[in-house]
C-alpha cells in the first residue's frame, strides 16, 4: 500500500501517457493547415484535435475516447503532486494555494475537452502554471540548484508559448505546446520523488503584520 502511494504520481502520468499516445496513433488526419493530412502531425496539430468527435478531416474521431480518458487520469495525477509539495512547503498560505489551486485544476482540465475548451484552457492553465511559479519560488530559496535550473528552464518556454499566442503565430504554438508539457511533467517528476521537507525547512514562513502587531 505505501508502494502505491509513493510512486502514485508516476503511474498515473505513465497511464495519461499511454492513453494519449494510443489517441494520437489513432487519429484519422487533418491540421488547421491541411484537412487532407493523414494521421497526427506533432509540428501541426494541437493535442485539442483529439478531443473531438470528428477529425479536423472529417472523418469520425477514433482518438477521442482515449484523450478523454487520459485528460480523466494527467490531472489527477498532478492534483497529487501539488498536495503532496505542499506538504514539503513552510508557509501554510502558499501550501494551501498550491493544495487548493492543484486541486481545483483537474475539472477545469478535464473542461477542455468539451466546447467550452478556450474557457477552461485559460482557466486550467492560469491555476497550473501558478502553483509552478509558487514551487520556483520556495525553490529558489534552497540549495537545490539542479532544480532551480529546470524550473526556470521550464517557465521560459511557457510565457514564450504565451506570447506566440498573443502574437497568434500558429506555426510554432503546436510544437510549444508540446514542448511544455513535456518540461512541466519532466519537472514535476523530478520535484515529487528528488525532494523532500528537508530541503525547505531553513525557510521562515511569512509572519503577517497583524500578528506582528499583537
Amino acid at each position: 500500500m505505501q508502494l502505491i502511494k509513493k510512486y502514485s504520481v508516476l503511474v498515473g502520468i505513465v497511464i495519461s501517457l499511454l492513453l494519449m499516445a494510443v489517441a494520437i496513433s489513432v487519429y484519422p488526419g487533418g491540421t488547421m493547415f491541411d484537412e487532407y493530412s493523414v494521421g497526427f502531425n506533432w509540428s501541426k496539430n494541437f493535442m485539442s484535435n483529439l478531443f473531438g468527435t470528428r477529425a479536423l478531416n472529417g472523418a469520425p474521431n477514433s482518438s477521442q475516447i482515449w484523450a478523454w480518458a487520459a485528460m480523466i487520469v494527467l490531472p489527477c495525477s498532478y492534483a497529487l503532486f501539488f498536495v503532496n509539495m505542499a506538504k514539503k512547503l513552510p508557509d501554510k498560505n502558499a501550501a494551501n494555494i498550491l493544495k487548493y489551486a492543484g486541486i481545483a485544476n483537474v475539472p477545469f482540465t478535464f473542461l477542455t475537452v468539451t466546447h467550452w475548451h478556450d474557457l477552461m484552457l485559460i482557466i486550467s492553465t492560469s491555476l497550473f502554471w501558478t502553483c509552478l511559479v509558487i514551487i520556483t519560488v520556495f525553490i529558489l530559496k534552497t540549495k537545490l540548484h539542479l532544480f532551480k535550473t529546470l524550473c526556470i528552464i521550464t517557465l521560459l518556454p511557457f510565457y514564450y508559448g504565451i506570447y506566440l499566442w498573443g502574437i497568434s503565430d500558429w506555426n510554432l504554438l503546436p510544437i510549444m505546446q508540446k514542448v511544455n508539457f513535456a518540461s512541466s511533467t519532466l519537472l514535476i517528476l523530478g520535484l515529487e520523488y528528488f525532494t523532500c521537507k528537508e530541503d525547505f525547512a531553513h525557510i521562515k514562513p511569512r509572519v503577517s503584520k497583524k500578528m506582528l502587531a499583537q
